[in-house]
Parts: C-alpha cells; structure tokens; sequence
C-alpha cells in the first residue's frame, strides 16, 4: 500500500487544495482461481481521518499485462469493495463501490496497458481511515500463463464538501435470477426506511449489468429489457438496459468486444445511475425489472443498490470542471483525440440553485485565451458537456490545455477551488499537402463511408460505398491547402472493415501514405463503429511528421479451417519475423523471417495442426509489433 500527497493549486488567489493518492493494489497480478470460479485480493489502505473534509474521490483502475505472463483472455465480471473499515478487528463489510468488465486481452503486447476512472465520492463516509480493499477476480481461465497486473489509485481531493453524507445503506447486492420460475420482483423487494435526523435527501446508487446465456434470445447478457424506478410511489425513470459497444474506449479486443450487451461492454468500468430524491419521513425505494420468463434459465441480473442521506448542501452558486475530453491525452478519450478543432468539457453543477449561466475562459497554455457564455439549466449534482468553438492551438509536441469557469448564474462561485482543470495534448500530425487515401473495402462496403472536412465543418472529400465496391482497392489522392483537417471513416453495423465473429464480411485495410508511398497512417481495421484522425497540412516541410515507425499488419480470416492471409505494409525495408505458437505459448509451429521486406502478402495453411487457438506474432527488427489469436476448426475441416 502507497499512501502519497501532492499539493495542487487550482486557482489563483485560493487556498492549495490537497491531494493524496492511496493506493493500495500497486501492480498486483491478478490470475483466476479455475477450481472455485473466483479469486479474492484483499488489502489495507490508509484514508484521510472522519476529521477530514473531502471533496471528490476519483478510482483509478489500471490494467496491463504482467511482467512474467501475458494478458488474460476472457470478459470476466470483478468487483472493487470495501471488505473492512477500521483495522483488522473492524467488522466484516461488503460494499461494491466499482465493478469491472476484464477486456479480451488475447491480442494484447507486453507493453499494453489501459487506465478507466470512476466517480466514487458517495462513498465517502466509509473510505476512512485503514480500510481493506479487495479486487474480486471471477473466471475459469487457466492461470499459470495469463492473468493481468492492476493498480487500484484513489485520488482523494481535500476540501468543503458539496453535500455532507449521514448515512448509507445498501439495499440490494448479489445475482438475481431473471426470468427463472421466482420472479426478479419477489428478489428485489421494496427497501423501506426512515429519514436521518439531519438529512435533507437522499441518492440512490446503482450498478447493474445482465449476464448468462438463454437461447434463444441470448438473455440475460445480451438481450435489452427495461427497468423502472420508483421512489414513494413516483416513478421516477423508465430506461432500457442496454450499451453499444462499437465505440469503445479500448479497442481492439481479441474476442467479441463490439457486440452490444446488457448494460456493459467487454473492457469497461461502467458508472453507476445516481438518482437524487427529496426525504420524506417514511421512503420506500422499489426497482422493477420487465416481466420475463423462460425456461431452462440461466439469465441473472447482478445489482448493487445503496441509499446515501444527505445534509442539506450549501446555499450559493457553485459549479465545477469534471472533465477536459478534447484535448487530452487520456487513453479513455483517446477516440477523439488528437484534435485541431473545438473542445469538449463536462460541467457540474454543485451548488443549490439551478445553473442557468456561466462563462468559460479556455485555451492552450501559451496562446490567447479564449471566452465563451454557457447557457442552460442544470440542477444540482446535474452535468452537461459542453462544446468549445475555436482553433486548438499548438507549438510543442505536448501541450497543456487550461480551462476556467467563473461567474456562475452572474455571482461569485462559493467554491473556486474546483473551477480550474488543465489537460496535457498532443499536437497533431503533420503532413505535407499530398495525401493518398489508400482504402480496400471488405464484402460489405454498403456499411463504409469516408469523409475529410476542414476546420469549419466543410466537407472536402466523401466517398461512399456500394454493393458493386466489394473487396476492391481504392486509392484517391487528396491536395490540400495549408491548414488542419478531420478525417472520419464510419461503419453503419459498427463492425468495422474486419470482424473475426462476422465472417460473411469479409476484410478490408485503410491507410494513409504520401504521394510516394510511404505509410502515414496505418488504421486498425477491426475498430467498431468509427474512427478518427486529426492532421495538419504546412507548406514548411521540416515541421513534417516523421513516416510511421509502425507497420501496417492485417490477418484474416482469424476463425479458419486452416489458411489465413497476412498483409504487410511498411514503405520502409525492415527484417520481418512471422511465428506461429500454440495458445499457451509452449510449442513454435511455424517461423518465417523475411529480409528488407516493405510490403507483402503471404498465405499460411494450418490445417495440418490439430483444432485449437494458436497465435501469430509478427516482429519488425526483433521487436513484437502484432499479435493476433487464429481459432482453427475441425468441423468445418472435414466437410
């Protein structure tokens, strides 16, 4: 455990806000218990005393691959809880205050890794002094060669509380069977409880995510059915329990990661649903799921629930800076980023008027700043992301973006502390003004489109796809002024130009190259539903980005009954190893080396090899570039 403090000054002429950083799981390696289904890592943090004010308290969960194994496979279903508070001798607790959906991690290399953080102040009265932390690790995977390495960082920032928490209680936790012969509803019973003395209102808090696999319709993990909320008596929302996945955060995955699902996707740190509510002296809170019934069953529906009474918050007007989106250069926005154009930040409202006014000073550090007036309505604890028109200025190549609210509904801010955020960002690409879109569709090319627009929104260069376009190779040259650009390729089905699980679709590639054929830009081609990329054009050629140091890897079909293709681009000469290895790792089937190769498409049969998952690792100049799962079957070998 690693118990850090950093001093932060958020704003001129405030007061420094403190804050400390507990970590208590550092790099653990974390591997499955095949035998009991689940693996328990337990341990002690040491908080800020009850004595402390706390602002905020962010969990930063990170995952890589460990240094003696590699990556674990499955979408597993883990919890972050507060198992003990107060020393060894406290008593046993159980309150999940985050859950995490393990990615796919077949494909990962040794230096991947991925950072997600969650909102987790609610729980606030609890992370207080020596708390026991555990990281509850489901699955049945093997565990002697894969598993993953995490850090658990609680960033705790000091200071007034917007809201001072009385009480919590949890109302429901565990797997509720959905659809068996005992209805979900004589479950998840009516929580009944009585208003706190100096509670003004209450939160109830949620976490819920569908799992199992009922054919026909895929229930519980991947069929939508709605939830309704009620507290004494009112309806307070109706939603649909369902997530897309094609645009997530982390991707490629190794297995189906795009598929959408029942309230979660693969590689995900879902947040909870937060509902604010007024106290009366008798509450009752109710949580109805959709009727549904099917039989044999195996859907269940995993839901932890909390109530949370608050003191009345603070009178005035407070809002504060939750995000900076764009720019940044946080991997969990990495879909939007780099960027030339508009910010994206998300504002919350924290004070007890309605925010209807606010303004916002913004730029990069360096450059002039820029103002902008917000208009809306948000109530309290309520967000909204907002849009930042203007240039995102760049000279180095990190940058700091800074952006500052003030003035909200017209008065001072009762709590400035919290009304700064600066970001670090890239600046983007340079290219010179020849670019050659280099784009070969799959068997589907109805579902692509590409397009360039320039600063202003005005679209330069679309290209369309229809039927006839199937598996063919374009190449369009684009010549563009001096000036930056947004290129975006969208896929309508959100299974990009290559899916393993969709083999009717066949694959495709898109790349970026200069007028000479140099790779600019290669594109992963199993990237969900869109991609993005930034550039800028300059007439000044020793400000040109360097040609990309990274090939240009493709295999397909990955699902085969023994052949599968690679295709290889670089532009630029390397020694090129390609090696087959059985999926444990233990036995090299095949190795390939090919000197001062640019480009290549080369065909390997592996029908000869018994049904099972083996892996294609491709390395440039000795160092591990690709690394691909192929699944050969049998069945479909001997018809």
């Amino acid at each position: 455990m690693k118990y850090i403090l950093f001093f932060l000054l958020m704003s001129v002429g405030v007061k420094a806000s403190d804050t400390l950083h507990v970590i208590t799981h550092d790099k653990t390696v974390v591997v499955t218990d095949p035998a009991a289904g689940f693996k328990s890592y337990k341990l002690w943090g040491v908080f800020p005393n009850a004595g402390t004010d706390i602002r905020k308290i962010i969990l930063h969960v990170k995952f890589g691959c460990p240094d003696s194994l590699r990556c674990a496979d499955w979408d597993y279903l883990d919890f972050i809880s507060i198992k003990r508070k107060g020393g060894v001798k406290s008593e046993s607790l159980d309150y999940e205050v985050a859950r995490m959906l393990t990615p796919y991690g077949g494909a990962f290399t040794k230096n991947w890794e991925f950072e997600w953080e969650t909102d987790i102040t609610d729980f606030g009265l609890l992370l207080r002094d020596s708390v026991e932390i555990e990281y509850y690790h489901s699955g049945y995977e093997p565990n002697h060669d894969r598993g993953w390495k995490i850090t658990l960082d609680f960033e705790i920032i000091k200071g007034k509380p917007t809201i001072q928490p009385v009480s919590i209680n949890k109302i429901y936790g565990g797997s509720y069977k959905y659809g068996d012969s005992i209805s979900i509803e004589d479950q998840l019973t009516p929580y009944s409880f009585r208003k706190h003395k100096n509670a003004e209102f209450g939160v109830l808090k949620i976490s819920q995510t569908g799992h199992g696999m009922n054919p026909p319709d895929g229930c519980g993990e991947f069929c939508s059915k709605k939830r309704e909320i009620l507290i004494n008596g009112k309806s307070i929302e109706t939603r649909s329990l369902w997530k897309k996945c094609g645009d997530n955060p982390l991707f490629p995955q190794a297995g189906t990661w795009l598929i959408d699902r029942a309230y979660w996707c693969p590689g995900n740190l879902p947040p909870t649903d937060d509902y604010f509510f007024p106290l009366s002296s008798e509450n009752v809170v109710d949580v109805n799921m959709e009727p549904y019934f099917i039989q044999p069953n195996q859907a269940v529906e995993n839901i932890n629930a909390y109530v949370i009474q608050y003191k009345r918050n603070i009178k005035g007007n407070d809002v504060s800076i939750d995000d900076i989106i764009v720019p940044s250069n946080k991997k969990i926005h990495g879909r939007k980023n780099p960027s030339g154009n508009i910010a994206e930040v998300i504002i919350k409202n924290q004070g007890n008027q309605p925010l209807t006014s606010l303004q916002i000073i913004y730029g990069t550090k360096g450059f002039p700043e820029k103002k902008y007036t917000w208009n809306g309505s948000l109530s309290f604890g309520q967000k909204d992301t907002v849009l930042l028109p203007g240039i995102i200025e760049a000279e180095k190549s990190i940058n700091n973006y800074i952006v500052r609210l003030s003035a909200p509904n017209g008065k001072n801010d009762i709590y400035p502390a919290d009304n700064k955020m600066e970001s670090t960002f890239s600046r983007l690409p340079v290219h010179k003004n020849i670019v050659v879109l280099a784009f070969k569709t799959n068997n589907q090319p109805i579902h692509n489109s590409i397009r360039v627009t320039d600063l202003s929104g005005q679209k330069l260069y679309e290209r369309k796809f229809d039927s006839l376009d199937r598996d063919k190779i374009f190449y369009d040259t684009l010549r563009l002024s001096a000036g930056s650009y947004e290129l975006m390729v969208e896929d309508t089905q959100g299974d990009g130009l290559e899916f393993w699980f969709n083999s009717r679709g066949g694959s495709g590639f898109f790349r970026l190259q200069d007028s000479e054929g140099n790779l600019l830009k290669q594109f992963e081609s199993d990237f969900g539903s869109y991609m993005s990329y930034a550039f800028s054009v300059s007439d000044d050629h020793t400000q040109v980005s360097p040609f990309n140091v990274e090939p240009s890897v493709m295999v397909y079909p990955t699902r085969t009954t023994g052949p599968t293709t690679l295709n290889y681009f670089h532009g630029l000469p390397g020694a090129v190893k390609v090696q087959i290895i059985t999926d444990d790792g233990a036995i090299l089937i095949e190795d390939h080396l090919y000197k001062n190769l640019k480009a290549g498409t080369f065909t390997y049969d592996l029908s000869y090899r018994p049904a099972q998952r083996y892996y294609l690792k491709v390395f440039l100049n000795g160092e591990l570039k690709y690394n691909k799962r192929i699944r050969v079957e049998a069945a479909q070998r001997r018809n």
